[in-house]
């Protein structure tokens, strides 16, 4: 188990790399988010999901909604390194003609959907979960969400449709890095007491660190094992994860790392033990 997770953070710490490198050539970009979710991508890819590179439409592939777009550099990342498109695309993000745009787009290898509106993520998590219970397809439906993206009405409209539907093939991840674009989520508008907010919604809620791969597995693992309720796995992380000047820093939002910045945060991951 040890060498698994050892091997799942030195993946990682590559997907970290491809992140900064990305929104540094391109000029623009959202590293801060990116950063944070970084383990909850790698976890899904590398040890949770049943999904084939060579056949991004496998039928009975489980399915991953990006709802917070923006972070869409981690999950070009964790795609080119699971062999869905080369990884000398990567540094094609955001240019003109390349797949790789700033949000992700259904064209791409391993994209489900197009993302990016904030708010509208779970519900295309539900219906496709839906859509499963009805012809009888053993798939399950993940779906990431910002949480200052939970601000948005239509994912509480969507959180009391998954609990009707006893949607149990469906699992939601919240990134919950206390930061939107604006400001901390809790000065923006409180989710707080979020759990409970959930909980009372009919889903089954497990709060975990959201950058421990131990406890990512177990839960994304047990989620698939609660019968007739939606589970919801609120992942506590850091915005900017993994480059000590970016953690918990808002103003890396939407700012990508200077010439200088990229030599200190490589030489950061490159001395990291994690």
């Amino acid at each position: 188990m040890m060498n698994e997770i050892s091997n799942l953070q030195s993946i990682a710490k590559q997907i970290r790399r491809d992140i900064l490198i990305q929104t540094h050539l391109a000029g623009s970009g959202h590293p801060g988010g990116s950063l944070s979710c970084t383990e909850i991508l790698v976890a899904l890819y590398c040890n949770i999901m049943n999904h084939d590179p060579a056949n991004p439409r496998w039928a009975i592939r489980d399915r991953f909604i990006l709802s917070k777009g923006h972070a869409a550099p981690a999950l070009y990342a964790i795609l080119a390194h699971c062999g869905y498109f080369s990884s000398n695309e990567l540094q094609n993000f955001r240019k003109l003609g390349s797949i790789l745009q700033g949000h992700p787009d259904s064209h791409i290898p391993g994209i489900e959907v197009s993302t990016g509106s904030l708010g509208q993520g779970l519900s295309i998590a539900n219906g496709i979960a839906l859509a499963a219970k009805m012809d009888n397809k053993n798939f399950r439906t993940f779906v990431l969400l910002g949480d200052g993206e939970c601000d948005e009405g239509q994912i509480w409209e969507a959180a009391m449709f998954a609990s009707q539907y006893e949607l149990d093939n469906l699992c939601a991840i919240i990134d919950r890095n206390q930061f939107q674009i604006d400001n901390a989520t809790e000065k923006v508008i409180a989710l707080e007491p979020l759990r409970s907010k959930w909980e009372s919604f009919g889903w089954n809620v497990n709060t975990i660190n959201g950058h421990n791969f131990i406890d990512l597995i177990r839960f994304l693992d047990f989620s698939q094992k609660i019968p007739h309720k939606p589970t919801l796995i609120i992942a506590d992380t850091i915005k900017g994860k993994g480059i000590s000047f970016m953690e918990g820093q808002n103003s890396y939002h939407g700012k990508c790392l200077s010439s200088e910045e990229m030599k200190r945060a490589f030489k950061e991951l490159d001395d990291s033990n994690e």
